[in-house]
Protein backbone atom coordinates (compact mmCIF):
# COMPACT_ATOMS: atom_id res chain seq x y z
CA UNK A 1 0.00 0.00 0.00
CA UNK A 2 1.38 3.38 -1.03
CA UNK A 3 0.87 6.23 1.44
CA UNK A 4 1.56 9.96 1.54
CA UNK A 5 5.29 10.77 1.75
CA UNK A 6 6.27 7.33 0.37
CA UNK A 7 8.81 7.26 -2.42
CA UNK A 8 7.57 5.67 -5.63
CA UNK A 9 9.12 4.64 -8.94
CA UNK A 10 7.70 5.58 -12.34
CA UNK A 11 6.66 2.58 -14.43
CA UNK A 12 6.30 4.67 -17.62
CA UNK A 13 8.11 7.50 -19.40
CA UNK A 14 6.67 11.02 -19.08
CA UNK A 15 8.63 12.77 -21.84
CA UNK A 16 6.57 15.97 -21.60
CA UNK A 17 8.16 16.46 -18.14
CA UNK A 18 11.58 14.98 -18.91
CA UNK A 19 10.88 11.97 -16.68
CA UNK A 20 11.75 8.37 -17.51
CA UNK A 21 10.68 4.97 -16.29
CA UNK A 22 12.61 4.31 -13.08
CA UNK A 23 12.68 7.91 -11.85
CA UNK A 24 11.79 8.30 -8.17
CA UNK A 25 9.24 10.73 -6.74
CA UNK A 26 7.43 11.36 -3.47
CA UNK A 27 3.69 10.93 -2.98
CA UNK A 28 2.23 14.20 -1.68
CA UNK A 29 -1.46 13.21 -1.89
CA UNK A 30 -3.36 9.92 -2.21
CA UNK A 31 -6.60 10.01 -4.23
CA UNK A 32 -8.50 7.23 -2.44
CA UNK A 33 -7.70 4.14 -4.53
CA UNK A 34 -7.57 5.90 -7.89
CA UNK A 35 -4.07 7.38 -7.92
CA UNK A 36 -1.58 9.84 -6.50
CA UNK A 37 -0.10 13.31 -6.72
CA UNK A 38 3.64 12.70 -7.00
CA UNK A 39 6.38 15.33 -6.71
CA UNK A 40 9.58 14.86 -8.69
CA UNK A 41 12.63 16.88 -7.66
CA UNK A 42 16.14 17.64 -8.84
CA UNK A 43 19.16 16.35 -6.96
CA UNK A 44 19.45 19.75 -5.20
CA UNK A 45 15.82 19.74 -4.05
CA UNK A 46 14.08 21.95 -6.60
CA UNK A 47 10.67 20.73 -7.71
CA UNK A 48 10.53 19.66 -11.35
CA UNK A 49 6.84 18.79 -11.47
CA UNK A 50 3.91 17.56 -9.38
CA UNK A 51 1.95 15.11 -11.51
CA UNK A 52 -1.33 13.22 -11.06
CA UNK A 53 -0.61 9.55 -11.71
CA UNK A 54 -2.74 6.42 -11.69
CA UNK A 55 -1.98 3.26 -9.73
CA UNK A 56 -0.43 1.54 -12.74
CA UNK A 57 1.99 4.42 -13.47
CA UNK A 58 3.94 4.06 -10.20
CA UNK A 59 5.12 1.31 -7.87
CA UNK A 60 6.60 1.29 -4.38
CA UNK A 61 10.39 1.62 -4.11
Amino acid sequence: MIRELDNVVLTIDLPEHGLKKGDVGTVVLVHNDSGYEVEFMTIVGSTLVVESLSNNQVRPV
